[in-house]
Protein backbone atom coordinates (compact mmCIF):
# COMPACT_ATOMS: atom_id res chain seq x y z
CA UNK A 1 0.00 0.00 0.00
CA UNK A 2 1.45 3.42 -1.18
CA UNK A 3 1.98 5.89 1.61
CA UNK A 4 1.09 9.72 0.63
CA UNK A 5 3.75 11.71 1.59
CA UNK A 6 2.95 14.92 3.15
CA UNK A 7 4.34 18.61 1.20
CA UNK A 8 7.40 19.06 2.44
CA UNK A 9 8.64 22.94 3.29
CA UNK A 10 10.35 23.21 0.10
CA UNK A 11 7.17 22.25 -1.64
CA UNK A 12 5.08 24.58 0.62
CA UNK A 13 7.71 27.27 0.07
CA UNK A 14 7.58 27.18 -3.67
CA UNK A 15 3.74 27.11 -4.18
CA UNK A 16 2.61 29.07 -1.32
CA UNK A 17 5.58 31.34 -0.75
CA UNK A 18 4.49 34.50 -2.86
CA UNK A 19 1.19 34.73 -0.92
CA UNK A 20 2.72 34.81 2.72
CA UNK A 21 4.94 37.61 1.38
CA UNK A 22 2.30 39.74 -0.16
CA UNK A 23 0.50 38.78 3.37
CA UNK A 24 3.59 40.03 5.62
CA UNK A 25 3.98 43.12 2.82
CA UNK A 26 0.50 44.70 4.16
CA UNK A 27 0.46 43.59 7.60
CA UNK A 28 3.93 45.06 8.08
CA UNK A 29 3.34 48.49 6.26
CA UNK A 30 -0.02 48.69 6.99
CA UNK A 31 0.89 48.60 11.37
CA UNK A 32 3.82 50.73 10.64
CA UNK A 33 2.04 53.91 8.59
CA UNK A 34 -0.94 55.57 8.97
CA UNK A 35 -2.53 55.51 5.69
CA UNK A 36 -0.84 52.82 3.85
CA UNK A 37 -4.21 50.72 2.90
CA UNK A 38 -6.35 53.62 2.89
CA UNK A 39 -8.74 53.36 -0.19
CA UNK A 40 -7.07 56.41 -1.94
CA UNK A 41 -3.47 55.14 -1.57
CA UNK A 42 -4.67 51.70 -2.57
CA UNK A 43 -5.85 52.71 -5.72
CA UNK A 44 -2.82 55.17 -6.54
CA UNK A 45 -0.05 52.16 -5.95
CA UNK A 46 -2.71 50.15 -8.61
CA UNK A 47 -3.00 52.82 -10.82
CA UNK A 48 1.04 53.46 -10.77
CA UNK A 49 1.62 49.92 -11.52
CA UNK A 50 -0.66 48.85 -14.07
CA UNK A 51 1.78 50.34 -16.72
CA UNK A 52 3.88 47.87 -15.19
CA UNK A 53 1.49 45.15 -15.33
CA UNK A 54 0.67 45.27 -19.13
CA UNK A 55 4.33 45.63 -19.84
CA UNK A 56 4.82 42.34 -18.20
CA UNK A 57 2.48 40.61 -19.78
CA UNK A 58 3.75 41.08 -23.04
CA UNK A 59 6.90 39.94 -22.15
CA UNK A 60 5.65 37.12 -19.80
CA UNK A 61 4.02 35.43 -23.03
CA UNK A 62 8.08 35.64 -24.73
CA UNK A 63 9.14 33.76 -21.39
CA UNK A 64 6.59 31.11 -21.79
CA UNK A 65 8.21 30.31 -25.25
CA UNK A 66 11.19 29.63 -23.44
CA UNK A 67 12.83 33.58 -24.99
CA UNK A 68 13.45 36.55 -23.06
CA UNK A 69 12.84 40.14 -24.18
CA UNK A 70 14.77 43.15 -22.16
CA UNK A 71 13.76 45.55 -25.44
CA UNK A 72 10.66 46.55 -23.95
CA UNK A 73 11.60 49.64 -21.82
CA UNK A 74 13.12 51.04 -25.05
CA UNK A 75 9.96 50.24 -26.83
CA UNK A 76 8.14 52.11 -25.10
CA UNK A 77 10.55 55.21 -24.97
CA UNK A 78 10.73 55.18 -29.22
CA UNK A 79 7.05 54.41 -29.69
CA UNK A 80 5.87 57.15 -27.31
CA UNK A 81 8.54 59.51 -28.14
CA UNK A 82 7.42 58.93 -31.69
CA UNK A 83 3.72 59.52 -31.23
CA UNK A 84 4.47 62.61 -29.19
CA UNK A 85 6.31 64.02 -31.92
CA UNK A 86 3.74 63.50 -34.50
CA UNK A 87 1.33 65.42 -32.74
CA UNK A 88 3.81 68.40 -31.67
CA UNK A 89 5.14 69.05 -35.08
CA UNK A 90 3.03 67.43 -37.65
CA UNK A 91 -0.56 67.68 -36.28
CA UNK A 92 -1.50 64.51 -35.43
CA UNK A 93 -4.48 64.48 -33.68
CA UNK A 94 -4.21 62.21 -30.26
CA UNK A 95 -6.25 59.01 -31.68
CA UNK A 96 -3.71 58.79 -35.03
CA UNK A 97 -0.90 59.65 -32.64
CA UNK A 98 -1.53 56.90 -30.35
CA UNK A 99 -2.11 54.16 -33.28
CA UNK A 100 1.12 55.15 -34.66
CA UNK A 101 2.64 54.99 -31.30
CA UNK A 102 0.87 51.44 -31.37
CA UNK A 103 2.24 50.98 -34.99
CA UNK A 104 5.75 51.76 -34.07
CA UNK A 105 5.44 49.13 -30.62
CA UNK A 106 4.59 46.25 -33.55
CA UNK A 107 7.03 46.91 -35.89
CA UNK A 108 9.83 46.73 -33.00
CA UNK A 109 8.59 43.59 -31.76
CA UNK A 110 8.66 42.32 -35.40
CA UNK A 111 12.41 43.05 -35.93
CA UNK A 112 13.26 41.19 -32.43
CA UNK A 113 10.66 38.20 -33.69
CA UNK A 114 12.35 38.02 -37.35
CA UNK A 115 15.44 38.01 -35.73
CA UNK A 116 14.96 35.69 -33.09
CA UNK A 117 12.64 33.23 -35.14
CA UNK A 118 13.57 33.29 -38.77
CA UNK A 119 17.62 33.76 -38.30
CA UNK A 120 18.03 31.96 -35.06
CA UNK A 121 19.74 34.77 -33.02
CA UNK A 122 19.77 34.54 -29.50
CA UNK A 123 16.78 36.34 -28.11
CA UNK A 124 18.85 37.59 -25.27
CA UNK A 125 21.65 39.25 -27.87
CA UNK A 126 18.86 39.82 -30.36
CA UNK A 127 16.80 42.37 -27.38
CA UNK A 128 19.88 43.58 -25.69
CA UNK A 129 21.07 45.27 -29.29
CA UNK A 130 17.57 46.24 -30.05
CA UNK A 131 17.14 47.71 -26.60
CA UNK A 132 20.36 50.01 -27.35
CA UNK A 133 19.36 50.84 -30.37
CA UNK A 134 15.83 52.08 -30.20
CA UNK A 135 17.41 53.91 -27.25
CA UNK A 136 19.24 55.69 -29.02
CA UNK A 137 17.17 56.13 -31.67
CA UNK A 138 14.79 57.96 -29.31
CA UNK A 139 17.03 60.45 -27.56
CA UNK A 140 18.14 61.13 -30.82
CA UNK A 141 14.61 62.09 -32.39
CA UNK A 142 13.76 63.84 -28.81
CA UNK A 143 16.95 65.20 -28.41
CA UNK A 144 17.15 64.27 -24.89
CA UNK A 145 14.70 67.12 -23.42
CA UNK A 146 11.21 66.36 -22.09
CA UNK A 147 8.61 66.29 -24.69
CA UNK A 148 5.07 67.80 -22.86
CA UNK A 149 2.08 66.51 -23.98
CA UNK A 150 -0.81 68.44 -24.94
CA UNK A 151 -2.70 69.65 -21.96
CA UNK A 152 -6.27 67.81 -23.49
CA UNK A 153 -4.44 64.88 -23.48
CA UNK A 154 -2.78 65.32 -20.43
CA UNK A 155 -5.79 65.28 -18.55
CA UNK A 156 -7.03 61.91 -19.58
CA UNK A 157 -4.18 60.24 -17.92
CA UNK A 158 -5.64 60.26 -14.42
CA UNK A 159 -9.36 59.77 -15.33
CA UNK A 160 -11.10 57.90 -12.21
CA UNK A 161 -14.33 57.59 -11.23
CA UNK A 162 -14.57 57.83 -7.57
CA UNK A 163 -11.62 56.56 -6.22
CA UNK A 164 -11.12 53.94 -9.65
CA UNK A 165 -8.53 55.21 -12.21
CA UNK A 166 -10.11 54.39 -15.63
CA UNK A 167 -6.28 52.64 -16.60
CA UNK A 168 -7.04 50.24 -14.28
CA UNK A 169 -9.79 49.50 -15.60
CA UNK A 170 -8.30 49.36 -18.98
CA UNK A 171 -5.07 47.28 -17.70
CA UNK A 172 -7.75 44.58 -15.86
CA UNK A 173 -8.76 44.40 -19.41
CA UNK A 174 -5.53 43.64 -21.12
CA UNK A 175 -4.29 40.54 -18.50
CA UNK A 176 -8.12 38.86 -18.69
CA UNK A 177 -7.87 39.21 -22.50
CA UNK A 178 -4.23 37.78 -22.94
CA UNK A 179 -5.38 35.55 -19.89
CA UNK A 180 -7.95 33.87 -22.39
CA UNK A 181 -5.78 33.81 -25.17
CA UNK A 182 -2.96 31.66 -23.14
CA UNK A 183 -5.39 29.32 -21.52
CA UNK A 184 -8.61 28.89 -24.21
CA UNK A 185 -7.37 29.64 -27.85
CA UNK A 186 -4.63 27.70 -30.28
CA UNK A 187 -2.20 30.13 -29.93
CA UNK A 188 -1.75 29.76 -25.80
CA UNK A 189 -1.51 25.88 -26.19
CA UNK A 190 1.29 26.27 -29.06
CA UNK A 191 2.71 29.03 -26.58
CA UNK A 192 2.98 26.38 -23.72
CA UNK A 193 4.19 23.57 -25.81
CA UNK A 194 7.18 25.21 -27.43
CA UNK A 195 8.49 26.67 -23.70
CA UNK A 196 7.81 22.66 -22.41
CA UNK A 197 10.08 21.30 -24.99
CA UNK A 198 10.87 23.04 -28.60
CA UNK A 199 12.20 20.27 -30.10
CA UNK A 200 9.07 17.88 -29.36
CA UNK A 201 6.65 20.55 -30.75
CA UNK A 202 8.72 21.31 -34.07
CA UNK A 203 8.73 17.01 -34.63
CA UNK A 204 4.65 16.95 -34.05
CA UNK A 205 4.39 20.08 -36.51
CA UNK A 206 3.77 23.15 -34.22
CA UNK A 207 3.64 26.72 -35.84
CA UNK A 208 6.95 26.75 -33.71
CA UNK A 209 8.68 30.10 -35.11
CA UNK A 210 5.41 31.63 -36.26
CA UNK A 211 4.49 31.70 -32.61
CA UNK A 212 7.54 32.88 -31.56
CA UNK A 213 7.44 35.68 -33.71
CA UNK A 214 4.05 36.96 -33.30
CA UNK A 215 4.55 36.35 -29.33
CA UNK A 216 7.54 39.13 -29.97
CA UNK A 217 4.81 41.45 -31.74
CA UNK A 218 2.76 41.31 -28.96
CA UNK A 219 5.68 41.87 -26.57
CA UNK A 220 6.29 45.15 -28.63
CA UNK A 221 2.84 46.37 -29.18
CA UNK A 222 1.87 46.07 -24.62
CA UNK A 223 5.41 47.78 -24.67
CA UNK A 224 3.56 50.61 -26.95
CA UNK A 225 0.76 50.23 -24.87
CA UNK A 226 2.44 50.54 -21.24
CA UNK A 227 4.81 53.76 -22.72
CA UNK A 228 1.30 55.39 -23.49
CA UNK A 229 -0.39 54.90 -20.21
CA UNK A 230 3.02 56.00 -18.47
CA UNK A 231 3.47 59.01 -20.53
CA UNK A 232 -0.48 60.31 -20.29
CA UNK A 233 0.26 59.89 -16.46
CA UNK A 234 2.97 61.72 -16.49
CA UNK A 235 1.97 64.62 -19.06
CA UNK A 236 4.90 64.01 -20.62
CA UNK A 237 7.86 61.53 -21.94
CA UNK A 238 11.35 62.12 -20.76
CA UNK A 239 14.39 60.71 -21.84
CA UNK A 240 13.99 58.01 -18.52
CA UNK A 241 10.79 56.89 -19.55
CA UNK A 242 11.05 52.98 -19.83
CA UNK A 243 14.73 53.15 -18.48
CA UNK A 244 15.14 49.55 -16.69
CA UNK A 245 11.27 48.95 -17.15
CA UNK A 246 12.86 45.83 -18.47
CA UNK A 247 13.66 44.21 -15.50
CA UNK A 248 11.72 45.51 -13.24
CA UNK A 249 8.72 43.62 -15.82
CA UNK A 250 11.16 40.76 -15.87
CA UNK A 251 10.70 40.88 -11.83
CA UNK A 252 7.11 40.63 -12.11
CA UNK A 253 6.96 38.06 -13.97
CA UNK A 254 9.47 35.77 -11.37
CA UNK A 255 7.93 36.71 -8.57
CA UNK A 256 4.44 35.99 -10.08
CA UNK A 257 5.18 32.42 -10.77
CA UNK A 258 5.85 32.34 -14.46
CA UNK A 259 8.97 30.11 -14.80
CA UNK A 260 11.86 31.60 -16.85
CA UNK A 261 12.35 28.18 -18.13
CA UNK A 262 9.20 28.58 -20.09
CA UNK A 263 6.08 26.59 -20.55
CA UNK A 264 4.40 27.33 -16.63
CA UNK A 265 2.83 30.93 -15.67
CA UNK A 266 -0.70 32.25 -14.78
CA UNK A 267 -1.23 35.46 -16.17
CA UNK A 268 -4.08 36.07 -14.45
CA UNK A 269 -3.09 35.57 -10.70
CA UNK A 270 0.49 36.19 -11.15
CA UNK A 271 0.82 39.22 -12.93
CA UNK A 272 -1.39 41.73 -10.82
CA UNK A 273 0.06 40.43 -7.70
CA UNK A 274 3.75 40.40 -8.66
CA UNK A 275 3.08 44.04 -9.96
CA UNK A 276 0.88 44.98 -6.79
CA UNK A 277 4.26 43.30 -4.59
CA UNK A 278 6.86 45.40 -5.89
CA UNK A 279 4.38 48.73 -5.98
CA UNK A 280 3.42 48.02 -2.59
CA UNK A 281 7.26 47.68 -0.93
CA UNK A 282 7.69 51.08 -3.21
CA UNK A 283 5.10 52.77 -1.75
CA UNK A 284 5.36 50.66 1.55
CA UNK A 285 9.11 52.19 1.86
CA UNK A 286 8.27 55.81 0.76
CA UNK A 287 5.76 56.03 3.91
CA UNK A 288 8.41 55.11 6.21
CA UNK A 289 10.91 58.02 4.66
CA UNK A 290 12.84 55.29 3.97
CA UNK A 291 16.37 55.65 2.26
CA UNK A 292 14.79 55.50 -1.92
CA UNK A 293 18.08 53.24 -2.13
CA UNK A 294 16.73 50.57 0.34
CA UNK A 295 13.64 49.65 -2.59
CA UNK A 296 16.41 48.08 -4.73
CA UNK A 297 18.01 46.07 -2.28
CA UNK A 298 14.52 44.64 -0.81
CA UNK A 299 13.11 44.08 -4.35
CA UNK A 300 16.08 42.27 -5.14
CA UNK A 301 15.84 39.96 -2.11
CA UNK A 302 12.39 39.08 -3.60
CA UNK A 303 13.73 38.48 -6.81
CA UNK A 304 16.26 36.18 -4.87
CA UNK A 305 13.17 34.14 -2.99
CA UNK A 306 11.42 34.31 -6.20
CA UNK A 307 14.07 32.86 -8.32
CA UNK A 308 14.73 29.78 -5.65
CA UNK A 309 10.95 29.24 -5.40
CA UNK A 310 10.97 28.66 -8.97
CA UNK A 311 13.70 26.54 -8.98
CA UNK A 312 12.18 24.37 -6.30
CA UNK A 313 9.06 24.27 -8.58
CA UNK A 314 11.62 23.17 -11.74
CA UNK A 315 12.84 20.29 -9.80
CA UNK A 316 9.99 18.93 -8.27
CA UNK A 317 8.18 18.82 -11.62
CA UNK A 318 10.58 17.31 -13.25
CA UNK A 319 10.87 14.29 -10.02
CA UNK A 320 7.08 13.85 -10.80
CA UNK A 321 7.75 13.91 -14.68
CA UNK A 322 10.28 10.92 -13.75
CA UNK A 323 8.28 9.40 -11.12
CA UNK A 324 5.04 8.70 -14.04
CA UNK A 325 7.86 7.87 -16.57
CA UNK A 326 8.93 5.19 -14.43
CA UNK A 327 6.13 3.91 -12.91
Amino acid sequence: MAVRKHPSFRQFLADRGFFIVLALTFALFSVATDNFLSVGNVFGVIHSMTPLAVMSVGMALVVMTGKIDISVGSVAFLSTSIGVIAMRDYGFGPLAACALTLLVGVVCGAVNGVLVARFGVDPLITTLGSMIAFRGLGLQLTNSVMLQLPEATRASGNIAVGPVYLDILFGALVIVGFHYLHTRRPFGRVLTAIGNDVVAANKVGLPVDRVVFQSFVISGLMAAVAGTMTALQLGAVTAFLGQGAEFNALAVIVVGGISLTGGRGNLLVGIPLGAALFEFIRNGLTHLGADPYSYRLVGGVVIFVAMYADAIRTKLLASRRKLIIDG
